[in-house]
């Protein structure tokens, strides 16, 4: 097996047209006779991001994962698992539907793909099909996997009392916004700087640079002359991916782009594959003073009613306010990127998983108390909201009477990952993994 992986690396070179410059796509690791490529990398990635799961930038972790997913493959192949058609048609579709209503229109999906509709339905359909199968083999291994309350309580007890599970505060709330209308007229203002910007530009009369020091507003690049550097396409606001990469004359100047950050203006510097390195000019629409008072007097009077009985937070929400997500759910916040995977899609949020202003907030509120209007960020827009605050659980160590569901759950997650780590392990020895010289450092190792 591990001479078919080296003479599998070696009939492969040739025909990948790599360079070390200038990265077209490589085979970076095999597992067993299944081959990964660079691009499955970067594509993993791109999913990721485009579904809003959150992960890290290093590709190595990635591929770990990938590596790591392949050993599941190859026990599902040897036991003949498979998935029925007709599920899988349906998460592809759906998953099909969510990216055209994320970017508005098939073409913009092929566009920022680089690929047909049918192409990316295929593709992902296979993606389905293994996270399926996966999963099929992961529940075979831990579905015996049974609890006793004696075993809660040893597990317990073995646990010394100064290493006991911190719970941290554990806060539930509600929440009514309104978005300050920007006028027409500082968008107006802001397009017709921007294609001030452009004229100077192609005239040969400014640098785009000179004009990113002194006018972007994304204070990080316009220091470097407003360049971004090498950066994947899967890392970009989608709008400005599309414009970024439909440019290829480096003398020229995109159209005006509108992402959630502002408004830019894009120049090419270079291109490679799927990363490209531009140079940029963002200006962003402001408030104005009179807008936002307009704004905080109307959350005064909504929530004066709420205290005096007139109204009810939920109903208040439920007719005005313009957070779609929250609206339709009586203005109960959801908890989408907790650091504790338990609170992930519940109602529950550490304090640290709140937004800054909203976390300064709370924390000075009792049960019941409805804040003063007050000034956040949510999708790079400025809002004003008032929060309500549910319930509070403050921080303490955890103990069986209050938390006994909490330390089942932790017992449980460390029975599943040994089960899961050592059955990897075994894998592993049965299975040749070989990386190539770039990737040889990734640590495949199992770590409980």
């Amino acid at each position: 097996m591990k001479y078919f992986c080296l003479l599998a690396m070696i009939l492969l070179y040739p025909y990948l047209m790599y360079t070390q410059a200038n990265v077209i796509d490589e085979v970076i690791c095999t597992v067993g006779d299944d081959i990964i490529f660079r691009s499955d990398v970067e594509n993993a990635h791109m999913q990721m991001k485009m579904t809003n799961r959150c992960v890290e930038s290093n590709l190595r972790n990635i591929l770990k994962q990938l590596v790591i997913q392949k050993l599941y493959l190859h026990q599902a192949k040897l036991d003949s698992i498979t998935i029925p058609k007709l599920e899988l048609s349906q998460m592809t579709e759906s998953w099909i539907n969510h990216i055209i209503n994320q970017l508005g229109s098939e073409k913009k999906v092929e566009e920022y793909f680089g690929k047909s509709i049918n192409v990316l339905r295929e593709e992902r359909q296979q993606i389905i099909k293994e996270q399926s199968m996966i999963k099929l083999i992961q529940n075979m291994l831990i579905n015996n996997i049974k609890i006793t309350p004696y075993e809660v309580c040893d597990f317990y007890n073995l646990i010394p009392k100064d290493s006991l599970p911190f719970i941290p505060t554990i806060i539930k709330l509600k929440i009514l916004t309104l978005d300050p209308i920007i006028s027409s007229d500082e968008i107006y203002d802001i397009k017709k700087k921007l294609i001030e910007y452009t004229r100077l530009i192609l005239s040969g009369e400014r640098k785009f640079s000179t004009l990113a020091c002194l006018y972007s507003e994304d204070i990080e690049s316009a220091r470097k002359g407003g360049e971004l550097g090498f950066i994947p396409k899967s890392s970009l606001p989608l709008e400005f991916a599309i414009a970024a990469f439909r440019l290829n004359d480096s003398k020229k100047v995109s159209k005006i782009v509108k992402t959630e950050y502002g408004y830019h203006i894009i120049q090419l510097i270079g291109k490679k594959g799927n990363y490209v390195n531009v140079r940029h000019i963002l200006l962003k629409p402001h408030v104005s003073k009179k807008e936002l008072t307009r704004i905080f007097n109307q959350l005064n009077y909504i929530r004066s009613n709420i205290l005096s009985g007139k109204t009810t937070f939920e109903k208040a929400v439920t007719c005005i306010s313009q957070d779609v997500g929250t609206r339709n759910n009586k203005g109960l916040m959801v908890n989408y990127n907790s650091k504790m995977e338990e609170y992930i899609g519940t109602p529950y949020f550490l304090l640290e998983d709140l937004p800054l202003e909203i976390g300064r907030i709370v924390s000075e509120m009792k049960v019941g108390d409805i804040s003063d209007p007050f000034v956040m960020m949510s999708n790079q827009k400025k809002n004003v909201a008032i929060i309500k605050l549910e319930s509070k659980s403050e921080a303490h160590r955890a103990n069986l009477l209050n938390d006994y569901q909490i330390i089942k759950k932790i017992l449980r997650y460390q029975k599943r990952n040994l089960i899961l780590n050592l059955w990897l392990e075994k894998k592993m020895r049965d299975v040749c993994i070989h990386s190539n010289y770039i990737w040889e450092n990734c640590d495949f190792q199992i770590k409980n």
